[in-house]
């Protein structure tokens, strides 16, 4: 299977957002989602695809994971569960040579993906928002952590922030592992 990264933007408390927006602006951060997720499938629910404006992001192939049946969301292809999602994303990825799927969030399509998760590609945002979605916890007995790049406030940035990059340890394998532990920034 091709390997599958989740992308997102995290505070101290966990948080990833609230009333479906994301809690802050971090400009210096877009170039790094941006290079992150171009040329991969794009999976995510369906209230994600919708805080972008309800518009595809640009040449990837949007896959959106929505109970609501009959739905459709022009420039996403709408599956019924994460499963599909997931399904679709390989084989678009075997298709254009991807090396990677990017899972986008929300908290419940996260939640379902980080057992089956190689990598996590995590923005920590020096900041505790009130949130009413939480990206799942690292547990840190099936994950290990290096900073990438640390960005201090800038022009355009809400707050500072800095990216880990979480690859799965030895005792950690995708489809199976349970996401337990702690999601403070390391």
């Amino acid at each position: 299977m091709t390997p599958v990264v989740l992308i997102a933007a995290v505070a101290a408390n966990g948080g990833i957002g609230r009333d479906n927006r994301l809690l802050w602006r971090l400009k210096s951060d877009m170039a790094q989602f941006r290079a992150a997720t171009a040329g991969k499938p794009l999976v995510m629910g369906r209230k994600t695809f919708e805080s972008f404006g309800g518009k595809p992001l640009p040449k990837r192939l949007n896959i959106v994971a929505s109970r609501r049946r009959g739905l459709s969301l022009p420039g996403a292809v709408v599956t019924g569960s994460l499963d599909e999602a997931l399904a679709l994303a390989h084989a678009e990825a075997l298709r254009s040579g991807a090396e990677e799927i990017a899972v986008l969030g929300g908290a419940e399509i996260y939640a379902q993906a980080i057992p089956r998760a190689d990598r996590l590609l995590i923005t920590h945002v020096d900041a505790g928002p009130q949130s009413d979605a939480f990206f799942p916890a690292i547990d840190p007995a099936l994950w290990a952590g290096e900073t990438i790049a640390e960005h201090p406030v800038g022009p355009g940035d809400d707050h500072a922030f800095r990216v880990v990059a979480y690859r799965r340890t030895s005792g950690g394998t995708p489809h199976g592992a349970g996401p337990g532990g702690d999601t403070s920034p390391r």
